[in-house]
């Protein structure tokens, strides 16, 4: 006979575990006890060693669907007192466990709310332990209903039943509840209605209706029915940027998008995201995604979703319950006052959202679906570091300025925290500082470093340098493009000792120590420093920050720093674009470039898509969202009918100063204006420019050193052609390709990279480039 004390850690609570221990410890004869506490699941089993291992084994082939074990350590111990297995109440201790995100309706719960016999027939807030609120619900470790905002509701004597049945799916199924005990939903102005069909119908008559969710309030309306798409649009101030889609099946989507396996299955997942997909048609639903070929659509995940659109045989705009760039409404009596002059009426329920919680949003690129935007479904589950990492202080990383997202890293584990938004909104920053004091408390996190970007004016760094301050902690910067290099290392298990790896960072703007601004870096580096060998060749951005919202601009600067205006005026002052230019007060840009003043040296590659899109006349004057030239680009490119095989040419060039490496667009931009004086169509020229940029990077790749492993990140690695084309053209050289799969290639991993850097200079020293 022999007794182990077993420790398990993961995510294990709040997802059955303790109740599979149950079965499986009565199915393999074992005698004993399993609880939660602050590490995650310990238990003590007796019984003839072959079974105690029978039983391990099985719990780590077998553990419930929404567990993930990360270790599980052994140990013998004394006979325990039991004499049957007992499930015994929480014990707290210094918190160490994960919280499992917000899972999706699980098949089992979907058909008890179908089943007019069933007692959850038709109740919204119908869950188990498979399926149901974590993340958003939750107040505190160890997951307990008292932790929870379910605190609020006295279970019934049938649910009390049921939670206390091992042999029950919702046996110590927190949220558990039902319509006798549980949250109600109700309509706003009609409280009497049946509130879910009411809302259908007035959806379907080309009303607003703004609905309480999972995780904060969601604005719906009629897909199909322009006006109401096009009144949602002007209400909430979202001019262009492009509506999220939910749809009663996989059948509906169909008939809008291309639905792969991969898109299905993504779809279907626990995580439920949206999922990014090419349109059928550029005009399957006017409105929803203007300027686009892809529409994002989601599956219902909770069900009160499911019930409102079980009758709906269209699609549904199901955008954030907010004013554009605000933070979703999460509150009943918030949303009436923030969302009264969007929405036409309101579905409400009394289960407080503790967390605010988004959509995320994934894509099929380049043979993997990617998250593009982690928040519902996916954060904050914790991700394991790589090997080294695990003896590193515990480090609070601050992310950046725009898609913002923080991350705790302690004992080998990093929380990267969900997806908050861009932070030059007021609401959005008090949000964010609130958030990470939430994190904080709930993970009993204790940083010992702080890391911050060195851009001196983002506000997540000012609020890591008071806190590290406040808190006499050490403050370390970690450059921009650095970071996403470290994101993407660690994403992919690279050790913290490794040998200098060559990163590609390309994104929109990073602060560069050189006092330039940064965007499209190849970097020779480890976790602790890296080394700049190459870059996109710096052109000046006049303006500065209005050059990121105005794309003529950095068109202007491009075409003066590669060929001159007077060139370009002999050349191609024929042109549509030469007259929408020579309206612009170019004197005044001229000599703000001269001097120096507002117009800082850039190797952005964002401003070059900006600069490119503008010539072929996409969102030439303003932007209307972040990104929007770049995603306008590259969906022409992808409309394009046939690919001609030719590619603009980029030149690889010396700096003259320093040495440095360019790749240099120069010669780019003659055969592209060449292009536009001949009316080569939009398409053609677009995917011509994606061609030929693939072709720059994986040149310059070519030429540099230590290039048997490549690591590719940055916002403009969310362009599916361009990581297409640049991944294959690298494993075509026989290069292997380090990407983005769990963690945003953009700036919503950041602090993932971030905290890698700090942990390992804090290990063995390094201060960056």
């Amino acid at each position: 006979m022999s007794t182990e004390l077993i420790r398990v850690s993961g995510l294990v609570q709040g997802v059955g575990f303790r109740p599979t221990v149950w079965r499986l410890a009565h199915r393999h004869g074992l005698r004993g006890w399993v609880g939660n506490d602050a590490a995650g699941v310990t238990l003590s089993v007796s019984g003839a060693e072959a079974d105690i291992s029978a039983f391990v084994d099985e719990l780590q082939r077998q553990p419930p669907p929404l567990a993930r074990i990360d270790q599980i350590e052994r140990a013998a111990t004394i006979e325990p007192d039991e004499t049957g297995f007992l499930i015994i109440e929480s014990r707290p201790g210094e918190i160490r466990t994960g919280v499992v995100p917000d899972a999706a309706t699980c098949p089992a719960c979907l058909q008890e709310i179908f089943d007019p016999l069933a007692r959850r027939y038709r109740y919204p807030f119908t869950n188990c332990t498979h399926c149901g609120p974590r993340l958003s619900i939750i107040r505190a470790i160890p997951y307990d209903r008292a932790n929870t905002t379910m605190r609020a509701f006295r279970m019934c004597e049938d649910c009390a039943a049921e939670y206390a049945d091992p042999a029950d799916r919702r046996f110590h199924a927190q949220p558990i509840a039902c319509p006798a005990c549980g949250p109600r939903i109700w309509m706003e102005p009609d409280p009497h209605s049946d509130a879910i069909k009411a809302a259908g119908a007035l959806l379907l008559t080309g009303h607003i209706v703004a609905i309480k969710g999972l995780g904060g309030f969601h604005l719906a309306c009629d897909a199909t029915n322009c006006d109401a798409v096009a009144r949602l649009r002007r209400t909430k101030q979202r001019d262009a940027k492009p509506f999220a889609l939910m749809a009663r099946d996989l059948d509906v989507v169909s008939r809008f998008a291309i639905v792969t396996g991969a898109d299905a299955a993504a779809m279907r997942s626990p995580a439920a995201p949206i999922v990014v997909l090419d349109a059928l048609a550029a005009d399957a639903l006017p409105g929803v995604a203007p300027g686009l070929a892809t529409l994002g659509f989601m599956l219902p995940s909770t069900p009160l979703h499911h019930l409102l659109v079980q009758d709906i045989d269209r699609p549904l705009v199901m955008t954030s319950g907010n004013i554009s760039d605000e933070p979703q409404c999460i509150d009943n009596a918030e949303a009436a006052a923030r969302l009264a002059g969007i929405a036409d009426c309101f579905l409400l329920h009394d289960r407080d959202i503790e967390r605010r919680v988004d959509d995320s949003v994934v894509r099929y690129m380049a043979g993997s679906v990617r998250v593009l935007r982690r928040a519902r479904g996916y954060a904050p589950a914790p991700l394991p570091m790589p090997p080294g990492f695990a003896i590193a202080p515990p480090v609070l990383a601050m992310g950046g300025e725009l898609k913002a997202a923080f991350c705790l890293l302690r004992d080998g584990q990093a929380i990267l925290s969900h997806h908050i938004g861009d932070l030059e909104n007021a609401l959005s920053y008090a949000d964010y500082k609130r958030s990470i004091e939430r994190y904080r408390a709930l993970f009993a996190h204790a940083p010992q470093v702080v890391a911050i970007d060195p851009h001196p004016d983002y506000l997540s760094s000012k609020l890591g340098a008071e806190l590290a301050a406040r808190e006499a902690l050490p403050l370390v910067e970690v450059q921009h493009h650095h970071a996403h290099i470290a994101a993407c290392l660690a994403e992919n298990g690279v050790t913290c000792d490794t040998e200098p790896v060559l990163g590609i960072a390309l994104d929109g703007l990073g602060w560069g120590p050189d006092g330039t601004i940064w965007g499209g870096e190849f970097l020779l580096s480890t976790y602790r420093d890296f080394q700049r060998l190459a870059c996109l060749k710096p052109v000046a951005m006049p303006g500065g920050a209005q050059a990121s919202r105005e794309p003529w601009r950095n068109t202007y600067a491009q075409i003066v720093a590669a060929i001159g205006w007077q060139r370009f005026i002999v050349d191609y002052g024929r042109t549509e674009l030469a007259r929408f230019l020579s309206e612009k007060p170019l004197a005044v840009i001229d000599g703000m470039i001269a001097r120096g003043v507002n117009s800082p040296l850039a190797s952005s590659f964002g401003r070059l898509f900006d600069a490119v899109a503008a010539a072929i006349g996409l969102c030439r004057d303003r932007l209307q969202y972040e990104g929007q030239a770049a995603m306008q680009l590259e969906a022409a490119a992808e409309r394009a009918a046939s690919w001609d095989g030719m590619a603009y040419p980029f030149a690889l060039t010396r700096s003259d100063s320093d040495g440095l490496l360019y790749l240099d667009p120069t010669p780019m931009w003659p055969a592209l204006l060449d292009d536009v004086a001949n009316e080569v169509p939009t398409e053609r020229i677009a995917a011509r420019f994606h061609l030929g940029l693939a072709q720059g990077i994986v040149s310059m790749i070519a030429a540099l050193p230590h290039t048997e492993q490549v690591a590719l990140s940055g916002g403009s690695f969310q362009n599916r052609l361009l990581l297409q084309l640049v991944s294959g053209g690298l494993a075509e050289r026989q290069i292997e390709v380090l990407t983005h799969r769990i963690v945003p290639a953009s700036d919503g991993g950041l602090a993932l990279g971030q905290a890698a850097v700090a942990a390992a200079r804090a290990l063995g020293g390094g201060t960056g480039g």
